[in-house]
């Protein structure tokens, strides 16, 4: 039996404007920065630095939504990032929310009632699909540069926001050179407010922001994440997003190909916080030049990314599957064969770090003979972050994409020996 919520008598004027009066309403308390725009908008980005106070806002904007419209979706990256941020944390909407119109949380369904009928439902970036069927009048996104599968999420979701006269969204995010959020960013329908760090000084610990000035400012790192500035190019990286662009197809080429190959760099563990699975799709075509089918990378267990990449091997009638297997051994072959024994298969020993194995795929596309058909956004966020000091890269990073991307090249159109890359 579905859980009946018993109705709530509603508050008098009288105790409203109480509890107003003692504690002043969100807009009262915000920065003009933090407030909603006016006029007509379908999309609002606050594009801002951490601490700026991004989750209170994206908390006390769901609130005020929820005294108007009836259903809301919340986004957030991971399911503990909903729960621990967005609903119960210090600036959640449960600590936001007014006495009088605090809604009821429910883990087991993901989902939140108010007392006036408003519900909420909650989703994790890692299950897109979830957000197929649903409908919504107001959708809310949280950390919007740190979800993964965002395409998805966002095309998924654009399809559920249809409910009443004017669907609207809103997305917080730290920056980072997304291509999709500069494409959201760049709609007449969209307004993006931006703001620093130092902005919401009087809610952060002098400490902190004394560290993080001292060591970050004048910094790229600094300027992206306290100032808030949308960098599009990284020095030194091995790819630009423009050259991407440039040789960007809407479609395999006419005459076919050659080869094609599915490659896997796969992660030794499957949790959350676990490296993810890179699982690229490539073929060599006719005219001489690399086209990028797919990208399915994700995390995964071991079976799930053998599953995967059989179904891609079989759904493109590949030539190979192509393992890199410095770590797994034979254990990725066992692995993929348990699935379908008689897969073409052939094991990559690398034998040079990852820098040197991805510059001469670098210099196939700086060459115009590598074509994308369609956009990966993940897959090429990180190339334009795949700097030649690896040294330097962001604490955490791990390129799996970039690597199954480099061995599928590799594999199509690079002269090599055995099942060792010999590069020069």
């Amino acid at each position: 039996m579905l859980h009946q919520r018993k109705p709530e008598p509603a508050p008098s004027i009288a105790a409203k404007l109480a509890e107003t009066l003692s504690e002043g309403t969100w807009r009262s308390r915000a920065r003009p920065s933090q407030l909603p725009p006016e006029g007509d908008w379908n999309g609002w980005v606050v594009c801002a630095g951490r601490g700026f106070g991004k989750s209170w806002v994206a908390s006390n904007f769901a609130n005020e939504m929820a005294e108007k419209v009836g259903r809301i979706a919340l986004i957030a990256p991971t399911d503990s990032d909903i729960r621990d941020t967005l609903i119960e944390g210090e600036s959640g909407i449960l600590r936001t929310a007014p006495s009088w119109f605090r809604p009821e949380y429910f883990p087991s369904k993901g989902q939140l009632e108010w007392p006036n009928g408003s519900v909420a439902q909650c989703f994790s970036s890692r299950e897109p699909d979830r957000l197929r069927g649903p409908q919504f009048h107001i959708a809310v996104l949280d950390e919007f540069a740190a979800m993964q599968n965002v395409q998805n999420v966002w095309d998924m979701l654009s399809f559920g926001l249809r409910l009443g006269k004017n669907p609207q969204f809103l997305i917080t995010t730290t920056p980072r050179p997304i291509k999709l959020l500069k494409e959201i960013m760049a709609r007449d329908d969209v307004i993006t407010t931006r703001g620093s760090t130092f902005e919401n000084e009087a809610n952060l610990a002098p400490t902190f922001l004394a560290s993080v000035k001292r060591r970050y400012e004048g910094t790229r790192l600094g300027r992206q994440e306290m100032y808030a500035e949308l960098l599009t190019d990284v020095p030194d990286a091995l790819w630009q997003i423009d050259s991407i662009d440039a040789t960007r197809v809407k479609s395999e080429p006419l005459m076919g190909f050659v080869r094609i190959v599915v490659a896997i760099d796969p992660a030794m563990s499957s949790g959350e916080d676990s490296d993810e699975t890179g699982i690229i799709v490539a073929g060599l075509g006719h005219d001489g030049r690399g086209y990028i089918l797919e990208d399915s990378s994700g995390r995964y267990a071991a079976h799930e990314w053998a599953q995967k990449a059989i179904g891609l091997y079989k759904k493109y009638s590949a030539d190979r599957v192509v393992a890199e297997i410095n770590n797994g051994g034979s254990l990725v072959e066992a692995t993929l064969r348990a699935v379908d024994p008689n897969v073409s298969y052939k094991s990559v020993h690398a034998s040079k770090g990852k820098v040197l194995r991805a510059e001469p795929i670098s210099a196939l596309y700086e060459q115009n003979r590598v074509s994308h058909v369609g956009s990966f956004t993940q897959l090429e966020d990180q190339m334009c972050s795949f700097v030649r000091d690896f040294s330097k890269a962001t604490a955490g990073y791990s390129p799996d994409r970039v690597d199954a991307l480099v061995y599928a090249l590799s594999e199509l159109m690079l002269e090599k020996k055995g099942s060792t890359f010999f590069f020069g």
